[in-house]
């Protein structure tokens, strides 16, 4: 009787933490924008450039209201502001309710000093978008995990300085229609590594900030995800071993595709290096699942936005790499 009693109450631990996941992993897809709404600015990660300037005219020039953090005029080494105001500012952003969403100005380095200190119930209490890309890929994954809401890797400062046609369009398929939208149709230049179909949320970002999410509260999961990566200045052989570092980690054992953004300045290091496409073919040209390469989403104009957390469908076959819905 003992022993049907305990196995009783360990499958009762084991739906209960199937249930649990569930709900963690529930998607939260934030309101979109519209004209006049109040977007919130920040630093997270270093201080504000002169670059930002062109943010900041962009917004408002397309009706929007802008609401400064502390951070964006702040400045501590080359952080915008200690860690406790540019997480402060994360914080309050969320729980005022006058503010639908809330940009960054610049990655550089700094949001893994900030995880720790946000409040995840109060963000998931008052999803609204968050964007950024670069550094701030670390908040855009820690934010998804924690509570389901959908983050985006969206552009930045420079990307906004005479904005080209396809990053504007992308912003507005992304951050204000309601309808799903086809990323492929953005990127003529894409190349299909691995054709095939796939479909689940995407994940991801910055290659090097999703490596130093690994062993930490704040893991990226890819498991039954669709798996999107970039990177800038890092040479083929440092690619290869964050590559391998992913593998060994399990994150790409039960990925449904990938997607991979662009890889700015991948030079080899030595003659006899692999080359970027080595690098790629090496890792991914075996798998059974669809891989896209040259995905311009990255440090690279134009610039198409990313929804981290998203479901996304890809059939290479028909060109398409569906968002199902980034806003509601």
């Amino acid at each position: 009787m003992m022993r049907i009693r305990n196995l009783l109450l360990v499958l009762l631990l084991i739906m209960a933490n199937m249930i649990s996941g569930a709900e963690k992993n529930q998607i939260i897809i934030p309101e979109g924008l519209k004209p006049g709404d109040t977007i919130g600015l920040i630093a997270p990660a270093n201080y504000k450039g002169t670059s930002a300037d062109a943010e900041v005219e962009y917004l408002m020039n397309r009706g929007f209201n802008i609401v400064y953090g502390k951070s964006f005029d702040s400045a501590w080494y080359g952080f915008g502001g200690t860690d406790e105001v540019r997480a402060k500012d994360i914080n309050d952003m969320f729980a005022n309710k006058q503010i639908k969403a809330i940009f960054a100005i610049r990655g550089g380095y700094g949001t893994i000093r900030l995880v720790d200190k946000l409040d995840y119930d109060l963000i998931k209490k008052n999803p609204k978008i968050f964007s950024g890309y670069s550094d701030i890929t670390t908040l855009l994954i820690a934010i998804n995990e924690k509570t389901g809401l959908v983050t985006y890797h969206g552009p930045m400062s420079s990307n906004f300085k005479d904005i080209p046609v396809v990053t504007e369009s992308s912003f507005d398929k992304t951050f204000i229609n309601k309808e799903s939208l086809n990323l492929a149709e953005f990127d003529s230049e894409y190349f299909v590594l691995k054709g095939g179909k796939g479909e689940g949320q995407i994940t991801g970002g910055n290659l090097s900030l999703v490596i130093a999410s690994l062993g930490t509260e704040y893991e990226i999961n890819t498991d039954g995800k669709i798996l999107f990566i970039e990177e800038v200045n890092e040479p083929t052989y440092r690619v290869d071993r964050m590559l391998k570092q992913l593998k060994l980690a399990g994150k790409l054992k039960n990925i449904k595709g990938v997607l991979l953004g662009d890889f700015k300045n991948a030079k080899r290091a030595e003659p006899g290096d692999m080359s970027l496409e080595d690098v790629f073919e090496d890792n991914f040209g075996k798998m059974k699942v669809p891989v896209i390469s040259g995905l311009k989403s990255g440090h690279v104009r134009p610039f198409i936005t990313i929804p981290i957390g998203a479901k996304a469908k890809i059939d290479t076959y028909k060109n398409e790499i569906i968002i199902e819905q980034s806003v509601k």
